[in-house]
Formats: C-alpha cells, structure tokens, sequence
C-alpha cells in the first residue's frame, strides 16, 4: 500500500460507535462521528491505583482496565473536551472525583487494526464520593489496588481468565524493564 494515500476510503458497515473501513488493500476500524476516548490513570494519596472490571463482550469475559469513557458520545455531550470527558467518566465509573486531570497525551492502542486514539489523563486530588459503577446496564466493579501489589493483582486476574487491557501496562512498565 503506499504512503501517499491516494487509495479512496471505502465505508464497508456503519454504526453508531464504529464504522468499518477499506482503504487500498488495508481494512480497518475507525469510530463513528470522530469520536475519541479519554483513560484516567487515577492514583490516590495512599498509592492505589484506581481500576475498572466490566464484562467486554469481544472478549468474552470480564476485564480489566484502566477508568475510560468516549469523548461527546452523545448529543448532550457535544463539544466535550477530554478533561471533562475524563472526570465524568471517572465519577460516573469509580465513584471517585479528582480535583485536576492532566493531559499525559493522545495515543493510539492498535494503529495496524483501529484508527481510533484516546487521550490519556492523570487525575490528581482524588477523593471518593460515590460507588461508581458506571451508568446505564454498565456494572462496573471498582478495585483499588496497591501500586506495590499490582503484579500480584494481575496474575490473580489472568489466573482467574479475566482479559487484561494493554494500557495496564503504564503500571507494569517499571518492573517490566527491571527484569
């Protein structure tokens, strides 16, 4: 395929959130609308980080995974920038409201297979002030894990055949490269 990019952009199936496509030979995702999705790295003031477990139908099976949400998903949204996206998704998920979010910066999870990114921010200031849970038909279990312990967590979860998100690796980076 070449770089130029000269091929059209063929719309194979359109939804509400996805929209398949083909481009020369390539075929790929991409999100409807242009939406984009922010993920919270929470950590709170005794060093836990702040996760999500939610059954992912794709996978089959619960996983686990960094707080996240789509950014102006729907029409009450419209114009939503991705800190305020980030600390809605953040309460409405964890219960949990930080004070500040931060803009790490914007990435993209599988650019071979989706053009979607998401932008990743740390929320500072945490404080609980609710049981979170997500909205809607959701059912979000909020886990509050030890930084120092997090290896340990996700080997539990992966014994227990729970599916592991990939951005779980900014937790594992560390010790990853230590080995």
């Amino acid at each position: 395929m070449s770089r130029s990019g000269d091929e059209a952009d063929e719309i194979v199936w359109e939804g509400k959130f996805i929209t398949t496509r083909k481009k020369g030979t390539w075929e790929y995702v991409s999100r409807s609308r242009g939406i984009r999705a922010a993920v919270i790295l929470a950590v709170d003031a005794d060093d836990h980080v702040i996760l999500v477990e939610q059954y992912r139908v794709p996978l089959g099976k619960p996983c686990i995974e960094l707080p996240a949400g789509l950014i102006g998903d729907d029409d009450s949204c419209e114009g939503e920038d991705a800190t305020a996206a980030a600390a809605r998704e953040l309460e409405e998920e964890t219960g949990y409201h930080a004070d500040r979010m931060e803009v790490i910066g914007e990435f993209y999870s599988s650019p071979g297979m989706v053009s979607e990114s998401f932008t990743l921010l740390r929320a500072h200031g945490l404080a609980k002030v609710g049981n979170g849970g997500g909205v809607g038909s959701e059912e979000i279990v909020v886990h509050r894990v030890a930084l120092t312990e997090i290896g340990e967590a996700i080997a539990r979860w992966r014994e227990q055949g729970y599916g592991i998100d990939v951005r779980i690796l900014l937790l594992l980076g560390p010790g990853i490269l230590a080995r």
